[in-house]
């Protein structure tokens, strides 16, 4: 296929000359939004607007007048340095925005004016593809080896609907999951892991393409990266293609038909490109990979397209058309083809229906909460883990399309679904509400992301300390403000003898850092059910729990105030009798059972103690200051915080006078008793460091 357009555009081309049209109007776009913005990536947009013109224009399902319409195809840009090949796209196809209440708005995702302001502040075209900030964007991507791995997610979530919600000659979801990479993404391990999650899972309605592009930052990619792609990904068991030419449509697209008619593997498409097209001196180069052309190199890229040199923010109104004319009519045909037959099978299939309704709002079933547990006092108590266990499928048995796993961990984390019919999801069973994700914990938290992006309420789990080993993935759900759920267990030195490299430390507060992640650590058995039925109806914000492995005491709550206080973050479990506290004891988790103990023992000699639990810091601070003054009075500033984890970030709460109980080294390899001596965790020192902060040691 040539590269040059003929000029100027009539009426009169014909179909491949507005193909070619199209197809260097993205390119032209990304040229000129690079360099207006000084900053940028234009040479993989200019190499692949074919891809993304023929998968667009000729292959997806894709109604840009309903961008979240749920049966669409998923298109996932996961070297999302490219952000201007979808900036181009969506404003070419001229995409409708949604709001956050799933509402279409009559103005574009994007706009001829957000491309001229590419990467400025309040643009709908900024650096990176973000999910909550544009519509038609499936997930944010930056960070190499997320999207593909999130696009893991979205494949499996087509399997479960599919599953449980298509009926005979009612094939309500059959849609298909395309993401584009580059050699970052493959070279990123989270990209291995969820490849190899997928080939096992024979996920044949997701097709990677990798960009063979042979170029990275630092220079050709033969410095690093010299590996057999073809072979890994057939090792992976896929279905492995090859174009050799990213400029041949008709090789593009005989591809993807090929990808659609395999069965039982996913796809990976090698596509050959060369970075940018122009000079010489800045094709294949690692500066026309991540810098601007410069107006010399801008002018004969557009020459060498065949187009005006001089032109800036070209776009013709036949490129535009030609938009319309495909993916446009096709998918506006297939939609309202979908909207039919949901408004039949709604008829046939009530309760269906309405499930798909409600999951789409990302609303919950009328009795919902109806059966989680609810627990007697008992010094002997529950463990946080098995309380968690028994929330978990209390709420998946209520909520049908709440599911989710753990990293390998299952039988540690409690987190398998026993109920009826709970089954697991595996390439026969994909009905299935158990995934196992393998020791694969960013794939996993990725895989949680693509599954919530899905509008299914999905939750991953492992270890605490291997949170580490998600983070990247949890950040980014909290970025997108997703409802996703986390369960991290063995919080603590419950660990005991596994010792250092198993006892988080420094996870819960690094957490706790993540802004718009709620991270909550409850202190007994009902703390527990209280903080899942808080997280089941976040609509917008992921949680992440913290708990026992060691049974913890399930404290009397006819002594004690209520475990609903779960849902203001911080609430006061008991104030000492015979006049105002005289010290603020303030814990979570384990540690709430200690910091009651030593309050008995400050009684005993006379000290007036408050005892706070403290599960969410994150919820206690959407609460209105008047609540948190009543929890923290401004002029009681004799306090103590008690907590296994980091003493970063306590001093919000303690103030310069007040004093914390936590950990400044690593842990060691002991029995639990052990360890709480060794590292301070006992009633006796609790009363010890009270009285010293009173002045009374």
């Amino acid at each position: 296929m040539s590269v040059q357009t003929p000029w100027p555009p009539s009426d009169k081309m014909s179909a491949e000359e507005l193909d070619l049209l199209a197809i260097n109007t993205i390119r032209t776009l990304s040229i000129d939004a690079v360099e207006q913005a000084k900053s940028g990536h234009p040479g993989t947009p200019m190499a692949l607007a074919p891809l993304v013109y023929a998968l667009w224009n000729r292959v997806m399902s894709f109604d840009p007048m309903d961008p979240i319409w749920p049966n669409r195809d998923r298109f996932i840009l996961s070297n999302g340095h490219a952000s201007m090949l979808l900036w181009s796209v969506l404003f070419l196809t001229r995409t409708r925005a949604v709001n956050a209440d799933y509402e279409i708005l009559g103005q574009p995702s994007v706009t001829l004016d957000d491309i001229r302001r590419f990467r400025q502040i309040d643009s709908k075209a900024p650096g990176h593809p973000e999910y909550h900030l544009v519509s038609g964007v499936e997930t944010t991507t930056g960070p190499l080896g997320q999207g593909i791995a999130t696009s893991v997610g979205m494949a499996m979530a087509q399997k479960w609907l599919a599953s449980r919600y298509n009926q005979p000659d009612f094939e309500i979801f059959d849609y298909n999951t395309y993401a584009v990479c580059g050699d970052g993404c493959l070279m990123e391990g989270v990209g291995s892991e969820a490849a190899s999650l997928a080939g096992h899972l024979e996920l044949d309605n997701l097709c990677w393409i990798y960009d063979n592009n042979h170029i990275t930052i630092e220079g050709k990619t033969r410095i690093t990266f010299t590996e057999d792609v073809a072979a890994r990904f057939l090792g992976y068991r896929w279905n492995v293609l090859r174009v050799g030419d990213a400029n041949d449509l008709s090789r593009i697209e005989d591809a993807l038909t090929i990808f659609r008619k395999t069965k039982g593997r996913p796809t990976l498409i090698i596509l050959d490109s060369h970075i940018g097209y122009g000079s010489p001196n800045k094709v294949d180069t690692p500066a026309a990979h991540g810098e601007p052309l410069g107006e010399e190199e801008v002018r004969l890229a557009k020459r060498a397209y065949g187009w005006p040199e001089d032109a800036k923010f070209l776009v013709p109104d036949q490129a535009v058309q030609r938009f319309a004319d495909g993916v446009g009519a096709r998918g506006a045909k297939a939609r309202s083809e979908w909207e039919n037959l949901f408004a039949a099978y709604r008829k046939a299939f009530p309760q269906l229906a309405l499930e798909i309704d409600q999951m789409q709002r990302r609303e919950l079933p009328q009795g919902w909460d109806s059966a989680l547990p609810s627990f007697p006092a008992d010094p002997k108590g529950v463990a946080g883990r098995d309380a968690s266990g028994l929330a978990l499928n209390a709420l998946a048995e209520k909520i049908p399309w709440f599911l989710g796993g753990s990293a390998d961990l299952g039988p540690s984390n409690k987190t398998t679904l026993k109920f009826s019919g709970a089954g697991d999801f595996q390439p026969q069973s994909p009905s299935g509400r158990n995934l196992h994700y393998g020791i694969r914990e960013h794939a996993m938290a990725a895989i949680v992301n693509g599954l919530s992006l899905s509008k299914l309420r999905a939750f991953g789990a492992t270890f605490a300390i291997f949170s580490d080993y998600a983070r990247p993935a949890i950040r980014l759900s909290a970025l997108m403000e997703l409802p996703t759920i986390f369960v991290f267990t063995h919080d603590a030195m419950g660990d005991g003898e596994d010792g250092p490299t198993h006892q988080p430390v420094e996870q819960l507060i690094s957490l706790r850092a993540v802004p718009g992640l709620v991270v909550l650590r409850p202190a007994d058995a009902n703390e527990v059910v209280e903080a899942y039925r808080y997280v089941a109806q976040l609509r917008h914000q992921p949680a992440a729990f913290f708990l026992s492995r060691q049974p913890l005491p399930t404290f009397d709550r006819t002594q004690y105030a209520s475990a609903s206080g779960v849902a203001r973050g911080a609430y006061v479990m008991a104030d000492a009798p015979g006049g105002a506290p005289e010290i603020i004891l303030i814990a979570s988790g384990s540690e709430v059972a200690l910091i009651l103990d030593a309050q008995k023992a400050l009684q005993t000699e006379g000290i007036r103690a408050r005892a706070v639990s403290m599960p969410s810091w994150d919820i206690f601070e959407a609460q209105p200051q008047t609540y948190r003054d009543e929890v923290f009075p401004p002029t009681l500033t004799a306090r103590l915080a008690v907590e296994q984890g980091s003493t970063l970030g306590w001093d919000r709460y303690v103030g310069f006078q007040g004093r914390v109980i936590g950990m400044k080294t690593f842990g060691a390899s002991a029995p639990l008793k052990e360890l709480q001596r060794r590292f301070g965790f006992e009633p006796e020192q609790v009363v010890a460091v009270a009285k010293e902060i009173l002045g009374r040691s």
